[in-house]
Protein backbone atom coordinates (compact mmCIF):
# COMPACT_ATOMS: atom_id res chain seq x y z
CA UNK A 1 0.00 0.00 0.00
CA UNK A 2 3.13 2.18 0.40
CA UNK A 3 1.87 4.11 4.01
CA UNK A 4 4.87 3.60 5.10
CA UNK A 5 5.75 6.27 7.41
CA UNK A 6 2.81 8.15 6.40
CA UNK A 7 1.54 10.05 9.48
CA UNK A 8 -1.96 10.01 10.26
CA UNK A 9 -4.76 11.30 12.50
CA UNK A 10 -7.77 8.81 13.06
CA UNK A 11 -10.89 10.15 15.36
CA UNK A 12 -13.07 7.50 16.98
CA UNK A 13 -9.95 4.68 16.80
CA UNK A 14 -11.36 3.07 20.07
CA UNK A 15 -14.12 0.63 18.50
CA UNK A 16 -15.78 -0.93 15.25
CA UNK A 17 -14.40 0.59 12.11
CA UNK A 18 -12.20 2.92 13.41
CA UNK A 19 -9.70 0.71 15.62
CA UNK A 20 -9.99 -1.79 12.64
CA UNK A 21 -8.86 0.87 10.39
CA UNK A 22 -5.91 1.79 13.03
CA UNK A 23 -5.17 -1.95 13.03
CA UNK A 24 -5.12 -1.90 9.38
CA UNK A 25 -2.86 1.63 8.93
CA UNK A 26 -0.27 0.04 10.97
CA UNK A 27 0.37 -2.77 9.83
CA UNK A 28 1.23 -0.81 6.68
CA UNK A 29 3.83 0.92 9.02
CA UNK A 30 1.94 4.56 9.74
CA UNK A 31 3.02 6.65 12.38
CA UNK A 32 -0.69 7.08 13.91
CA UNK A 33 -2.65 9.36 15.85
CA UNK A 34 -5.51 7.83 17.32
CA UNK A 35 -8.17 9.59 18.71
CA UNK A 36 -11.04 8.37 21.22
CA UNK A 37 -13.74 10.18 23.81
CA UNK A 38 -14.29 8.04 26.35
CA UNK A 39 -13.23 4.46 25.87
CA UNK A 40 -10.03 4.44 27.34
CA UNK A 41 -9.52 0.46 28.22
CA UNK A 42 -10.71 -0.47 24.54
CA UNK A 43 -8.39 2.20 23.01
CA UNK A 44 -5.38 0.62 25.10
CA UNK A 45 -6.04 -2.22 24.34
CA UNK A 46 -6.51 -1.04 20.48
CA UNK A 47 -2.51 0.71 20.97
CA UNK A 48 -1.02 -2.78 22.55
CA UNK A 49 -2.48 -4.71 19.38
CA UNK A 50 -0.50 -2.52 17.29
CA UNK A 51 1.99 -4.16 15.22
CA UNK A 52 5.41 -3.02 17.19
CA UNK A 53 8.59 -1.81 15.23
CA UNK A 54 6.53 -0.51 12.13
CA UNK A 55 5.62 3.21 13.58
CA UNK A 56 5.08 5.04 16.27
CA UNK A 57 1.64 5.94 17.72
CA UNK A 58 -0.06 8.32 20.06
CA UNK A 59 -3.58 8.71 22.01
CA UNK A 60 -5.14 11.78 21.71
CA UNK A 61 -8.55 11.78 24.34
CA UNK A 62 -10.95 14.54 23.48
CA UNK A 63 -14.43 15.42 23.47
CA UNK A 64 -15.44 16.60 19.72
CA UNK A 65 -18.54 17.80 20.46
CA UNK A 66 -16.15 21.14 21.50
CA UNK A 67 -14.79 22.93 19.07
CA UNK A 68 -12.05 24.55 21.06
CA UNK A 69 -11.16 20.92 22.01
CA UNK A 70 -11.00 19.75 18.19
CA UNK A 71 -8.83 22.60 16.95
CA UNK A 72 -6.42 21.53 20.16
CA UNK A 73 -6.08 18.12 18.91
CA UNK A 74 -4.95 19.14 15.98
CA UNK A 75 -2.66 21.29 17.19
CA UNK A 76 -1.49 18.57 19.57
CA UNK A 77 -0.93 16.00 16.49
CA UNK A 78 1.33 18.26 14.66
CA UNK A 79 2.99 19.30 17.56
CA UNK A 80 3.83 15.67 18.22
CA UNK A 81 4.32 14.35 14.82
CA UNK A 82 5.90 17.13 12.36
CA UNK A 83 3.59 16.87 9.66
CA UNK A 84 -0.21 15.49 8.88
CA UNK A 85 -0.27 13.20 5.60
CA UNK A 86 -3.41 11.78 5.69
CA UNK A 87 -7.00 13.16 8.00
CA UNK A 88 -9.40 10.28 8.73
CA UNK A 89 -12.49 11.58 10.25
CA UNK A 90 -14.05 8.55 11.35
CA UNK A 91 -15.79 9.11 15.01
CA UNK A 92 -19.64 9.94 14.78
CA UNK A 93 -22.80 8.67 16.64
CA UNK A 94 -26.75 9.44 16.79
CA UNK A 95 -27.66 12.03 19.64
CA UNK A 96 -31.12 11.27 20.70
CA UNK A 97 -32.10 7.71 18.99
CA UNK A 98 -35.95 8.97 19.30
CA UNK A 99 -38.83 9.88 16.43
CA UNK A 100 -37.94 12.80 14.72
CA UNK A 101 -40.98 14.62 16.33
CA UNK A 102 -39.64 14.06 19.77
CA UNK A 103 -36.02 15.41 18.68
CA UNK A 104 -34.60 18.31 21.03
CA UNK A 105 -32.76 20.97 19.07
CA UNK A 106 -29.86 20.09 21.73
CA UNK A 107 -30.42 16.50 20.33
CA UNK A 108 -29.95 17.76 16.61
CA UNK A 109 -27.19 20.03 17.45
CA UNK A 110 -24.75 17.51 18.92
CA UNK A 111 -25.38 15.04 16.34
CA UNK A 112 -24.06 17.56 13.69
CA UNK A 113 -20.95 18.98 15.81
CA UNK A 114 -19.61 15.50 16.22
CA UNK A 115 -20.77 14.10 12.51
CA UNK A 116 -20.12 17.67 10.60
CA UNK A 117 -18.61 20.44 12.80
CA UNK A 118 -15.42 18.57 13.88
CA UNK A 119 -14.71 16.94 10.81
CA UNK A 120 -15.10 20.31 8.94
CA UNK A 121 -12.51 22.00 11.41
CA UNK A 122 -10.37 19.35 11.40
CA UNK A 123 -10.31 19.19 8.18
CA UNK A 124 -9.49 23.08 7.64
CA UNK A 125 -6.47 22.98 9.81
CA UNK A 126 -4.95 19.40 8.42
CA UNK A 127 -6.00 21.45 5.03
CA UNK A 128 -3.44 24.77 6.20
CA UNK A 129 -0.78 22.22 6.83
CA UNK A 130 -1.09 20.27 4.23
CA UNK A 131 -0.25 22.96 1.94
CA UNK A 132 2.49 23.86 3.40
CA UNK A 133 3.83 20.35 2.63
CA UNK A 134 2.68 20.07 -1.04
CA UNK A 135 -0.55 17.96 -0.22
CA UNK A 136 -2.58 15.47 1.41
CA UNK A 137 -5.39 13.30 1.85
CA UNK A 138 -9.12 13.81 3.90
CA UNK A 139 -10.85 10.65 4.26
CA UNK A 140 -14.53 11.26 6.00
CA UNK A 141 -16.07 8.27 7.03
CA UNK A 142 -19.90 9.15 6.08
CA UNK A 143 -23.05 6.52 5.31
CA UNK A 144 -25.20 5.66 2.95
CA UNK A 145 -28.23 7.49 5.39
CA UNK A 146 -26.72 10.27 3.44
CA UNK A 147 -28.47 8.80 0.67
CA UNK A 148 -31.62 7.21 1.96
CA UNK A 149 -32.12 10.58 4.54
CA UNK A 150 -32.37 7.91 7.66
CA UNK A 151 -34.72 6.74 9.25
CA UNK A 152 -37.86 8.27 11.29
CA UNK A 153 -35.11 7.51 14.29
CA UNK A 154 -32.00 9.00 12.77
CA UNK A 155 -33.02 11.72 10.35
CA UNK A 156 -30.88 14.23 11.60
CA UNK A 157 -28.04 11.66 11.56
CA UNK A 158 -28.37 11.39 7.84
CA UNK A 159 -28.87 14.88 7.27
CA UNK A 160 -25.61 15.64 9.25
CA UNK A 161 -23.44 12.78 7.09
CA UNK A 162 -25.29 14.35 3.82
CA UNK A 163 -23.61 17.43 4.84
CA UNK A 164 -20.26 15.60 5.55
CA UNK A 165 -20.60 14.43 1.95
CA UNK A 166 -21.34 18.29 0.47
CA UNK A 167 -18.19 19.05 2.74
CA UNK A 168 -15.92 16.86 0.99
CA UNK A 169 -16.78 17.78 -2.38
CA UNK A 170 -16.22 21.58 -1.81
CA UNK A 171 -12.77 20.51 0.05
CA UNK A 172 -12.07 18.57 -3.15
CA UNK A 173 -12.35 21.42 -5.29
CA UNK A 174 -10.92 23.51 -3.29
CA UNK A 175 -7.72 21.61 -2.63
CA UNK A 176 -7.19 19.89 -6.08
CA UNK A 177 -4.79 22.52 -7.08
CA UNK A 178 -3.02 21.72 -3.73
CA UNK A 179 -2.65 18.46 -3.81
CA UNK A 180 -4.88 17.80 -1.08
CA UNK A 181 -7.41 14.95 -1.98
CA UNK A 182 -10.66 15.07 -0.13
CA UNK A 183 -12.95 11.74 -0.52
CA UNK A 184 -15.80 10.01 1.93
CA UNK A 185 -16.82 6.59 2.03
CA UNK A 186 -20.51 5.80 2.30
CA UNK A 187 -20.66 2.82 4.53
CA UNK A 188 -23.18 0.67 4.37
CA UNK A 189 -24.69 -1.49 7.31
CA UNK A 190 -21.52 -2.50 9.38
CA UNK A 191 -21.69 -5.00 11.81
CA UNK A 192 -20.45 -3.03 15.00
CA UNK A 193 -22.03 -2.21 18.18
CA UNK A 194 -22.94 1.03 16.84
CA UNK A 195 -26.24 -0.57 16.28
CA UNK A 196 -26.72 -2.57 19.55
CA UNK A 197 -26.47 1.01 20.89
CA UNK A 198 -28.97 2.85 19.35
CA UNK A 199 -31.42 0.32 20.40
CA UNK A 200 -32.05 -1.73 17.62
CA UNK A 201 -32.96 -5.65 17.99
CA UNK A 202 -31.50 -8.72 16.70
CA UNK A 203 -35.01 -9.14 14.80
CA UNK A 204 -34.27 -5.36 13.39
CA UNK A 205 -30.61 -6.18 12.34
CA UNK A 206 -32.00 -9.03 10.81
CA UNK A 207 -34.85 -7.53 8.50
CA UNK A 208 -32.55 -4.64 7.92
CA UNK A 209 -29.94 -7.13 6.50
CA UNK A 210 -32.50 -8.63 4.23
CA UNK A 211 -32.15 -5.23 2.09
CA UNK A 212 -28.87 -5.34 1.35
CA UNK A 213 -28.49 -6.79 -2.31
CA UNK A 214 -25.83 -8.94 -1.16
CA UNK A 215 -28.10 -10.19 1.60
CA UNK A 216 -24.92 -9.85 4.51
CA UNK A 217 -23.59 -6.98 6.76
CA UNK A 218 -20.43 -5.74 5.89
CA UNK A 219 -17.35 -5.84 8.18
CA UNK A 220 -15.60 -3.31 9.76
CA UNK A 221 -12.33 -4.50 7.46
CA UNK A 222 -14.25 -3.73 4.76
CA UNK A 223 -14.29 0.06 5.59
CA UNK A 224 -11.17 0.02 6.89
CA UNK A 225 -9.60 -1.71 3.12
CA UNK A 226 -11.47 1.38 1.60
CA UNK A 227 -9.40 3.73 3.99
CA UNK A 228 -6.45 2.02 2.79
CA UNK A 229 -6.85 2.01 -0.82
CA UNK A 230 -7.55 6.16 -0.84
CA UNK A 231 -4.93 6.90 1.74
CA UNK A 232 -2.16 4.79 -0.69
CA UNK A 233 -1.55 5.37 -4.05
CA UNK A 234 -3.87 3.90 -5.59
CA UNK A 235 -6.03 6.72 -4.82
CA UNK A 236 -3.47 9.18 -5.72
CA UNK A 237 -6.01 10.13 -8.96
CA UNK A 238 -9.24 10.18 -6.42
CA UNK A 239 -10.65 13.17 -5.20
CA UNK A 240 -14.44 14.73 -4.25
CA UNK A 241 -15.70 10.88 -4.34
CA UNK A 242 -18.70 9.94 -2.05
CA UNK A 243 -17.58 5.99 -2.44
CA UNK A 244 -20.23 3.49 -1.17
CA UNK A 245 -18.92 0.12 0.70
CA UNK A 246 -22.34 -1.13 1.11
CA UNK A 247 -22.94 -4.44 -0.46
CA UNK A 248 -25.31 -2.91 -3.23
CA UNK A 249 -27.62 -0.69 -0.79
Amino acid sequence: MKIADKKILLTGGSSGIGSETALALAAEGAHLGIHYYSNSKNVNRVLKELPGGKGTHTLYQADLTDSDTVLQLIERFLSDFGRIDVLVNNAGTVYGNKHFLDLTPDEWNKTFALNTLSPFLLAREAFKAMKTEHGGKIINISSVSAKYGGSPFSMHYGASKAALDALTVGLARAGAEHNILVNSIRCGFIDTDFHRKMGRSEADIAKRIQLIPLKRAGKAHDIANAVLYLAGPSGDFVTGENLSVSGGD
